[in-house]
């Protein structure tokens, strides 16, 4: 398998592939690369829909002319990869990271949830996250305030009473549950605007089925997660089965 960095006519390779709707995997056979490579590269340079070959080649060199030499890990510094291949670690937290900045989160944030999320812990001090993530104090603090404030970590103190930020088996159950009541305060307001531009109206019948639709999906999540909750709970390979799944006899595609 060729190793190193992806040269251009391989970057030309991946745009077809994607043009033609291919999976990471495939393009990656095709190219005896690891899948993780492809996504990866996809990921950081636009995305599938947006991937440029010659964009991404350029990018990818401006940001090899500007990298600086690692500094040297402080003497008690913890191990980023907890005794697994660093480069694997560091592949996929850059996967990871990309991943939820699609979904919307900035890229301090989403480096951050990713870091927390592939440690054994799950939990990790400013300062750690600080070297891990090689950024000043100041950036991790701006952003874990904005973390914390989504519900997707939580500030707790250790033993030293440090402060210590943390994912833990519910936080992806309470900021789900969060964004049901976002989405059901988004549905009261478009009644609202209902009651003010009237029913029989155009824009107030746009504004009811909004509401009508808005109200479903919060329903839906919450009874969703509420099912799942304790798929977060269970251990590696149980195999708990909340019997929502595809498959399962149930949920609207049984009915």
């Amino acid at each position: 398998m060729p190793g190193g960095r992806l040269t251009q006519q391989e970057r030309q390779q991946i745009a077809l592939g994607l043009a033609d709707n291919l999976a990471y995997a495939e393009i990656a056979r095709r190219l005896d690369r690891p899948t993780s490579t492809i996504t990866r590269e996809v990921m950081r340079n636009g995305g599938p829909h947006g991937y440029r070959s010659d964009l991404a080649h350029r990018a990818t060199e401006h940001r090899a002319t500007r990298r600086k030499p690692a500094a040297p890990r402080a003497p008690h510094a913890p191990d980023p990869s907890d005794g697994r291949d660093p480069e694997s670690v560091r592949g996929f937290e850059e996967v990871f990271t990309t991943v939820f900045m699609a979904s919307g989160l900035p890229k301090m944030t989403a480096r951050i949830l990713a870091c927390l999320y592939a440690t054994d812990s799950g939990s990790l001090t400013a300062a750690e996250l600080a070297q891990r993530l090689d950024v000043s104090p100041a950036s991790v603090s701006k952003a874990v305030a904005f973390l914390e404030a989504q519900g997707l970590i939580q500030r707790r103190r250790d033993e030293g009473r440090r402060e210590r930020y943390t994912v833990d088996d519910d936080i992806m159950y309470e900021s789900t549950l969060a964004s049901a009541r976002a989405t059901a305060h988004l549905r009261d307001t478009a009644r609202q605007g209902v009651a003010v531009l009237g029913p029989d109206t155009p824009a107030g019948a746009r504004l009811e089925n909004l509401a009508r639709f808005v109200d479903f999906v919060s329903e839906a999540i919450t009874r969703a997660a509420n099912q799942a909750r304790e798929i977060l709970h269970s251990g590696p390979g149980t195999g708990a089965d909340t019997g929502t799944g595809p498959g399962s006899g149930s949920g609207p595609a049984a009915r």
